[in-house]
């Protein structure tokens, strides 16, 4: 009877871990389609050109207002000269608003996850309300000083 409980409980599981796979997969192939151009495969960067991903996304995500910056980078795009993983970038990143929440939060999630064990997850609902609060390039900026301030970005 255990056995046939443990046996009906893993394939009930299946469906949900073929999603998590899923989720990830998809995160990746909107990034390969949209981000790798710049930020190079698995999140690299472009020395002098555009900041490294991985390993930092996943630190500044770890608080709400983290989260909500980088929610609002990928909304809004960003320009102007910020410093990252020790190096000045003055660039210009797009807006992503085109995407659709579901595709803006697996997306995060994935470049979030890039050399970041425990990285937080995106939902859809954050993209949606940072959506709902559209921010100007100089409020961006302003918000990630803010977050430098309170504790240095990586």
């Amino acid at each position: 009877m255990i056995r046939r409980l443990l046996s009906s409980a893993s394939l009930l599981a299946l469906p949900l871990l073929a999603a998590g796979i899923a989720h990830a997969e998809d995160g990746q192939a909107v990034y390969n389609t949209n981000c790798s151009v710049c930020h190079q495969a698995g999140g690299a960067g472009s020395p002098g050109q555009f900041p490294p991903l991985a390993g930092r996304i996943g630190k500044i995500a770890a608080t709400a207002e983290g989260k909500t910056y980088i929610a609002d980078v990928l909304l809004n795009g960003v320009h102007g000269t910020i410093e990252a993983d020790g190096a000045s970038y003055m660039g210009f990143m797009p807006s992503f608003k085109a995407l659709t929440d579901d595709q803006l939060a697996v997306v995060l999630t994935y470049i979030s996850a890039l050399n970041t064990p425990g990285a937080p997850a995106f939902t859809a609902d954050e993209i949606k309300a940072a959506r709902a609060a559209p921010k100007k390039a100089k409020e961006i900026l302003a918000e990630r000083k803010a977050l430098n301030d309170a504790h240095p970005l990586p």
